[in-house]
C-alpha cells in the first residue's frame, strides 16, 4: 500500500534535526539508552501536546494506534512507564536548546527594525508537587518552579524562557538572558540592578522600568509638558538627569548617559515614577 505522510510528519520537518542530533551528542542524553531515544521522547511529547492528551497513558495509546507511521518519523512507540522515567531523569538541555534554535529562526523570519522592537521581561511562579519535583524544593514544606520569560509584545509570543527553582531571584535569571542590541526592554522593580542596566546600555538597548523613590537623580533638564497638561493628563512631570556614579561599593552605574524620569498618575493607584534611557 502506498504510504502518505501525515500532517504530524510534515510538522516535524520544521525541526532542524541536524541541530537536534548535535545537541544530543553534546549533552549525551542518548548515552546508555536502550529503550527510548531523545528523539522518540520529543516526538511523543509533541504528539501529546498537539493531540491534547491529558495523561501519559493517553499518549501511549495514541502512539500505539499509529505505530506503523512512527517508523517514517524515525521514532518508536513509548510505554507510559518508560516515558515517565525519561521525563523525570533525562536532562532537558536538549529540548531547551532546540527551542532556542527554533525561536531564533522564527525571529529571523519575522524580523523588523530592531529599534522598533519592545520586549517585556517578567517571571511567574509554578507550584509543584508529586514525584520528580524534588529539584525545586526550597523549604521543608514547599517546592516550586519559576518561569523567566522575554515576551515580544508586537509578535505576541515569548522569544525566551528558562525554568528555575522558585527561590531564584528574577534578576539572577535575567543576567543569563540573551539581549538583542538596540531593542527596548520593559520590566518591573524585580530587575533593579544598575550593573545589569549598564550592560544593556552598552549594547545600545533602551530600558523602561519603575524608579525607586530613594534613588537620587541629578536633574539636568525638565521637559515641558506642553499642551497635554489638561485635566485628563496623567503625566505629572518629565525630567532628564544622571544617575549617581556609584550606588554602592563596586556597583557602577552608567552615569555618563542620561535617563528620563517621569511621574504619572494611573487610574486606580497612587502616582508612580518610571525611568527610561534616552
Amino acid at each position: 500500500m502506498r504510504h502518505n505522510n501525515s500532517v504530524f510528519h510534515d510538522l516535524l520537518k520544521r525541526i532542524p534535526w541536524a541541530v537536534f542530533e548535535r545537541l544530543v551528542d553534546e549533552h549525551g542524553t542518548d548515552k546508555h539508552t536502550r529503550q527510548l531515544s531523545t528523539k522518540s521522547q520529543l516526538v511523543a511529547l509533541l504528539y501529546g501536546q498537539l493531540a491534547g492528551a491529558v495523561s501519559l497513558r493517553e499518549i501511549e495509546s495514541g502512539l500505539e494506534s499509529h505505530c506503523a507511521r512512527l517508523y517514517h518519523l524515525g521514532a518508536k512507540p513509548a510505554s507510559r512507564s518508560t516515558l515517565a522515567d525519561a521525563n523525570a531523569k533525562r536532562s532537558s538541555a536538549v529540548f531547551a536548546g532546540i527551542f532556542a534554535e527554533l525561536v531564533a529562526r522564527a525571529e529571523r523570519g519575522l524580523r523588523r527594525a530592531v529599534r522598533e522592537a519592545a520586549y517585556l521581561i517578567d517571571a511567574t511562579s509554578l507550584r509543584l508537587s508529586g514525584a520528580g519535583s524534588q529539584w525545586a524544593q526550597f523549604s521543608h514544606q514547599a517546592c516550586g518552579a519559576k518561569v523567566h520569560i522575554i515576551y515580544d509584545a508586537d509578535a505576541q509570543r515569548p522569544i525566551y524562557a528558562a525554568v528555575t527553582a522558585a527561590n531564584v531571584n528574577d534578576i539572577t535569571a535575567a543576567k543569563s538572558m540573551p539581549i538583542q542590541p538596540g531593542a527596548t526592554y520593559v520590566f518591573d522593580l524585580g530587575y533593579y540592578d544598575f550593573g545589569w542596566w549598564a550592560k544593556m546600555d552598552e549594547a545600545g538597548c533602551r530600558i523602561v522600568t519603575r524608579f525607586k523613590s530613594h534613588t537620587p537623580l541629578t536633574v539636568t533638564h525638565e521637559r515641558s509638558l506642553g499642551g497635554d497638561t489638561g485635566h485628563d493628563s496623567r503625566i505629572l512631570s518629565d525630567r532628564i538627569g544622571l544617575l549617581p556614579a556609584r550606588q554602592a561599593r563596586n556597583r557602577k552605574t552608567r552615569s555618563a548617559n542620561p535617563c528620563a524620569r517621569s511621574r504619572f498618575a494611573p487610574k486606580r493607584a497612587r502616582s508612580c515614577v518610571s525611568c527610561r534611557t534616552i
